[in-house]
């Protein structure tokens, strides 16, 4: 059996009833001329949503460098101060509570009365590594729990910038990731002072 010819009608060929490309136009296509206030419109519309994209670029960073000084200011005694002790909680009341302060290393040196906050100074009696503020009778705790205290202005921060960055500037995976590093931090720090 002879194979039989292709027809030009066939599903294997182009279909010889398809009508051809229509035909380019000898002028070229005419742009419409957009008015002077509405090019001027979407210039200033462009030029506000920068100007948006600015402020808000500024808030973020004024967050992030106000809960960065704070948490410094906290934190510095504790890597840079000179004084590094031990405290005995003696009693709380009203957010602060009073504590005996033993220099390390002299053991004669009397003891004196300093004050710590009572969110990180765990029970009556209890002792804690602390570092004494220069020029003042505050302490504040050393170790990852008192870093982790410290940087808790930082964590918040963090959290009300990411706000500000999925609301005003639309970048939601910046914006959650910078709210879940803040949230790590205050939940590291309460991690670190409860257990």
């Amino acid at each position: 059996m002879s194979p039989s010819p292709i027809s030009p009608t066939s599903p294997t060929s182009p279909d010889s009833s398809a009508s051809p490309l229509p035909a380019a136009s000898a002028s070229p296509a005419r742009t419409v001329k957009r008015s002077r206030a509405r090019r001027a419109g979407e210039n200033a519309f462009g030029v506000l949503l920068l100007v948006r994209n600015i402020v808000l670029s500024l808030v973020v960073l004024l967050l992030l460098a106000a809960g960065g000084w704070t948490s410094w200011e906290t934190v510095r005694p504790t890597l840079t101060g000179d004084q590094h002790g031990t405290v005995e909680v003696l009693k709380c009341g009203q957010g602060d509570c009073t504590a005996s302060f033993a220099p390390a290393g002299d053991q004669e040196a009397p003891s004196q009365r300093v004050t710590i906050p009572e969110s990180v100074s765990g029970e009556v009696g209890e002792r804690l590594t602390v570092a004494l503020r220069p020029g003042t009778k505050e302490v504040v705790r050393t170790g990852p729990a008192g870093v982790l205290y410290a940087v808790v202005p930082t964590g918040g921060s963090l959290v009300l910038a990411s706000l500000v960055i999925a609301g005003g500037l639309r970048w939601r995976r910046t914006a959650l990731v910078t709210g879940l590093l803040g949230f790590g931090l205050m939940g590291g720090a309460w991690a670190a002072l409860s257990f």
